[in-house]
């Protein structure tokens, strides 16, 4: 009965993760890590193609009562006057598509980037149930402040990119329109979007990764305050190779963005080092060929 009833138990520890936590000396061999990670994989690419599948749908619906995926990527550039856009099919706020194939592939393209975020909860839920076992309680809620912050701060920088796209186009497409006038095809406009969004996101990270650094005894307050204007300079030197267009617009509101929020990176390190400075003795500063201290063992005489 005993052998019957071990393969199942070694399922359920595998199956089951509430089984792994009230049994923490539970181990997995190298050929379980690898089913697990299939099984994980597995998964998240079921939630990335319902997340796509979603997005395809939405692409050219309104879903309880939001609009059309498309209607809100293609608002920046209806925003823009009349005279700065070419008149296509009888309105003014109408792509180009070139070719047969270009708006089912555009679409497709839409869809997949939607999809991705779309089912961030399902991939990423994925993820952290494959990571979460080997992690310490204090790891684990460590790792979930990182990654609900990664989230927020790339989902602000993708909203601020997405407010700078109609002052970015307005200037790009506003200079000369008196003797010309742009017919925007789908895909590059979708791809300066989506391009920029991206941009802003990954650049709403770095203050992220300082953070961590400073957490982690990497770099400390001190050296990051005399790094300031470097960073200044390094902020506004990756917004202008970063940034997708090259208008001035896009790149000084990145830019701008970027210094406040290392210097607020700067600062949460001054708090960290403060406070990591009234529990540590100091041992940290000495030389590694150095003995540290020790308290004196001699017991108080009491005056005598």
């Amino acid at each position: 009965m005993t052998t019957l009833t071990r393969p199942w138990a070694q399922r359920c520890r595998r199956w089951w993760p509430g089984r792994r936590r009230r049994d923490p000396e539970a181990t997995m061999s190298v050929l379980d890590h690898l089913l697990e990670l299939r099984r994980r994989l597995a998964w998240a690419l079921a939630a990335l193609a319902v997340g796509t599948v979603a997005g395809f749908v939405w692409y050219e619906n309104g879903v309880l009562g939001v609009p059309s995926l498309g209607s809100l990527l293609i608002e920046p550039y209806c925003s823009l006057p009349p005279s700065a856009r070419a008149g296509l099919g009888g309105t003014d706020c109408r792509l180009l598509a070139t070719g047969p194939f270009d708006q089912f592939l555009l679409r497709v393209k839409v869809a997949a980037t939607a999809g991705v975020v779309l089912s961030a909860p399902g991939w990423l839920g994925q993820l952290w149930a494959f990571v979460t076992p080997g992690l310490r309680r204090h790891e684990r809620r460590g790792a979930v402040v990182f990654i609900s912050t990664a989230s927020l701060l790339f989902a602000g920088g993708a909203v601020v990119a997405y407010l700078v796209v109609a002052q970015a186009l307005r200037f790009l497409l506003g200079i000369g329109n008196s003797v010309q006038t742009t017919a925007l095809r789908g895909d590059e406009y979708y791809s300066l979007v989506l391009s920029l969004m991206v941009v802003f996101g990954v650049g709403f990270l770095t203050p992220l990764v300082v953070v961590m650094l400073n957490r982690v005894g990497v770099v400390s307050y001190q050296r990051l305050a005399s790094w300031r204007r470097g960073m200044v300079f390094g902020a506004f030197l990756f917004a202008g190779i970063a940034t997708p267009g090259g208008d001035p617009i896009s790149m000084a509101v990145l830019g701008v963005a970027l210094c406040v929020l290392l210097e607020l990176a700067v600062q949460v390190c001054r708090l960290h080092d403060r406070r990591r400075a009234r529990r540590d003795p100091g041992w940290d500063d000495l030389p590694d060929d150095e003995v540290s201290p020790l308290p004196d063992p001699t017991p108080p005489s009491n005056g005598r």
